[in-house]
């Protein structure tokens, strides 16, 4: 598909800076829809055929964390970048956790939004991510959600990394320096012991006694995610 059959959905109700987004997409090659409330956002991009949508947190009749989560329950798997003008993680980690793929911050550079855009588009076409499943404990990485021992867990995002890398590499048994290359990036330069931190964290919030945990410690190597 080529850029110029690619359809955005923008819901900003900044009249100006959604006509700004609008035309730097617009001038991107892609077809735009603008609206201006989470009400009737929800609605378009329900019955819209759209390749990405851009959603704002603070929106008037419902706010942008309420549009995604039920577009996600709806079944809705369109790529969808979060705004917000909010300092802080708090949002981000609620975004993150009802289904957003990316998140972005006001004010941001046009490049940026438009290189994101891109990245989600690229990621899309790819293929979304499979559900994860090890033992009792499954992994959805489109609604950001695990369950262990059938209750839901909740997780943030660092440790929703952590846990999504290791089953991915399920019966792998993992160096702690991979690890947190992986999960915390190569140019992290701190206490490299942050991963037994993590791990211990994982552990309290999916075991269940008396089961062993899916989390196994490979003694002088690191971990290994296995099902009993």
């Amino acid at each position: 598909m080529s850029d110029t059959c690619r359809r955005v959905l923008v819901i900003e109700d900044d009249h100006d800076l959604a006509q700004v987004l609008g035309d730097l997409l617009v001038d991107d090659g892609f077809i735009v829809e603008q609206r201006y409330d989470g009400e009737s956002g929800f609605n378009e991009a329900l019955r819209g055929n759209y390749q990405v949508i851009v959603l704002d947190v603070m929106l008037p009749r419902r706010n942008g964390f309420s549009v995604c989560q039920d577009l996600r329950s709806a079944g809705v798997e369109t790529p969808l970048l979060m705004l917000t003008a909010k300092a802080g993680e708090l949002d981000e980690v609620e975004g993150l956790e009802v289904g957003a793929d990316d998140f972005l911050r006001k004010p941001f550079e046009n490049s940026v939004l438009v290189a994101r855009v891109h990245a989600l588009l690229r990621r899309h076409e790819r293929g979304r991510p499979q559900k994860l499943v090890v033992g009792t404990v499954s992994l959805d990485p489109l609604r950001r959600s695990v369950v262990s021992h059938g209750r839901t867990v909740v997780l943030t995002p660092r440790e929703f990394a952590l846990l999504e890398y290791l089953m991915a590499h399920a019966r792998e048994s993992l160096a702690k320096t991979d690890i947190l290359h992986a999960v915390w990036g190569i140019d992290f330069d701190g206490d490299p012991n942050i991963v037994e931190v993590y791990i211990g964290y994982l552990r309290r919030k999916i075991d269940v006694a008396p089961h062993q945990s899916v989390i196994r410690t490979v003694r002088g190597v690191g971990y290994c995610v296995r099902e009993d």
